[in-house]
């Protein structure tokens, strides 16, 4: 299926003024640090005590937060957006200084619109974004092998292109300005006796947290803490970029696919003027990193050369900062042999626990119901104590694992199909599976997903912990 496009945090004493939210079309007031639930606890009990319990944190320079959210990308955002909306408050630590809102689009099937309908973004982001109403297959010589019509296949299906600056963008102005916090790598994490982590900072700022949820991506050192191994390579790189249209992009709003010896192409229109493309192709090892947009723009052209002019025009018209080459990787979760996705009240979310190759269209849309699935487990456990909470993040492992880590395989061994180089392979491909073999309608049975929405109740503390 479509290429999808698919940190940490400051937590300095004195926030600087110039650490803000960007938000567009304008910027946010700068973040201040909230005060810790103990400090809360002592004042509202108004004894003399406040004086020696503040002079404590400033000393030991740590402060406390009920629940920390490493990572302000798709996983964080959804998962403190959801979180709000059942009433419980959260922190979320970014290692950049601002949202990371580089990179193209992200394609979201009617499971992830079904999530950001629950959480209350999706009316947002509908406005902006085409409604794709099918697909179509080519072969590289621009000979078209099938075409597919979503409501033909599913009435219930819904997808979108969708920009992940404006997703990241939308999802973060429904949190309060306090609730992000940026220029924060972290360095350290540590339990402590009493099950609370430290965790320290890059700039050597400290504090403890009740819960800590992990949604730093798949080079997550939260999960490298967990025991994770690191997410493998699979054999197949991707450029990406998102072309510009000043007056208007000429396709109809249909994803198309170029399938060719080892190498494949796709493009899906985004907005009225933007259209989103990729180019997958097979290489022994990722290579050496690259940046330079201009380098990156040869090199895709070179691949695809002799295809049709449609997809190299399109390259041509992708602005600098879109334009990205990244290898592909993932991480299989195999029954008691990988770890579960939580230790304690340390839980993974999204990339970070299941990196998957894009082939289903499907990390992003499984990151954000990862997210509210937790943020409800939570909220209801949150009153219960901290076995409760414990209790909660094992039933979120329970519950996702047999989604994600079929998803994962499965996306693995759709795209090893589609970059066969074998000639004869490919032959039977084009002529005999996709034209007379492939049906939609299973396919995107993954797409599936129930997802009530979050409702608003009175703002929740996680208990005290011994």
């Amino acid at each position: 299926m479509a290429i999808a496009s698919a940190s940490l945090l400051s937590l300095d004493s004195h926030v600087s003024s110039a650490s803000s939210l960007h938000r567009s079309p304008h910027r946010a007031r700068p973040f201040s640090r909230r005060k810790s639930w103990l400090l809360v606890r002592a004042r509202n009990k108004k004894t003399n005590s406040l004086s020696v319990i503040e002079a404590k944190i400033s000393t030991d320079d740590v402060s406390e937060e009920d629940i920390v959210i490493v990572g302000a990308g798709i996983a964080g955002l959804a998962t403190a957006v959801s979180l709000q909306r059942l009433g419980v408050r959260s922190l979320v630590l970014e290692q950049a200084e601002s949202l990371r809102t580089g990179g193209t689009s992200l394609t979201l099937f009617k499971n992830g619109w079904r999530v950001l309908d629950a959480i209350g973004v999706g009316s947002d982001l509908r406005s902006q974004f085409l409604e794709i109403q099918g697909m179509v297959v080519k072969s590289d010589d621009g000979r078209e092998l099938r075409s597919f019509t979503f409501k033909d296949e599913d009435e219930s299906q819904e997808v979108r292109a969708v920009e992940r600056k404006i997703l990241l963008e939308t999802l973060a102005i429904k949190l309060p300005s306090a609730a992000v916090q940026f220029s924060s790598g972290l360095a350290r994490m540590e339990r402590r006796e009493n099950g609370k982590m430290l965790l320290e900072l890059v700039d050597g700022t400290r504090l403890l947290a009740k819960i800590v949820i992990g949604c730093d991506g798949i080079r997550s050192p939260v999960a490298k803490w967990m025991g994770f191994s690191e997410p493998r390579y699979v054999g197949h790189c991707a450029f990406r970029g998102l072309g510009f249209y000043a007056n208007g992009q000429p396709f109809e709003p249909r994803v198309n696919y170029v399938y060719g010896r080892g190498l494949r192409a796709g493009y899906v229109p985004v907005s009225p003027t933007k259209v989103y493309w990729f180019i997958c192709f097979n290489s022994p090892s990722p290579g050496p990193k690259t940046i330079d947009p201009s380098v990156l723009k040869k090199q895709a052209k070179e691949l695809v050369k002799n295809w049709p002019s449609e997809l190299l025009n399109l390259i041509d018209l992708t602005p600098d900062e879109t334009i990205s080459k990244t290898p592909l990787v993932d991480r299989w979760l195999w029954p008691a042999i990988s770890p579960p996705p939580s230790t304690g009240t340390t839980v993974l979310v999204g990339d970070a626990w299941h990196p998957m190759t894009p082939n289903l269209g499907q990390g992003a849309c499984c990151a954000l119901e990862d997210a509210v699935v937790l943020a409800r487990k939570l909220a209801n456990a949150i009153n219960s104590g901290p076995t409760s909470v414990e209790d909660a993040m094992q039933s979120y492992g329970i519950e996702r694992w047999p989604r994600v880590f079929p998803l994962t395989v499965r996306a693995n061994l759709v795209g090893s199909l589609l970059q066969w180089e074998n000639p004869v392979v490919c032959s039977f491909r084009n002529n005999v599976v996709i034209p007379k073999l492939v049906r939609l309608g299973p396919i995107l049975e993954h797409t599936n997903f129930e997802c009530e929405p979050s409702l608003k109740r009175q703002t929740s503390e996680v208990p005290k912990q011994q």
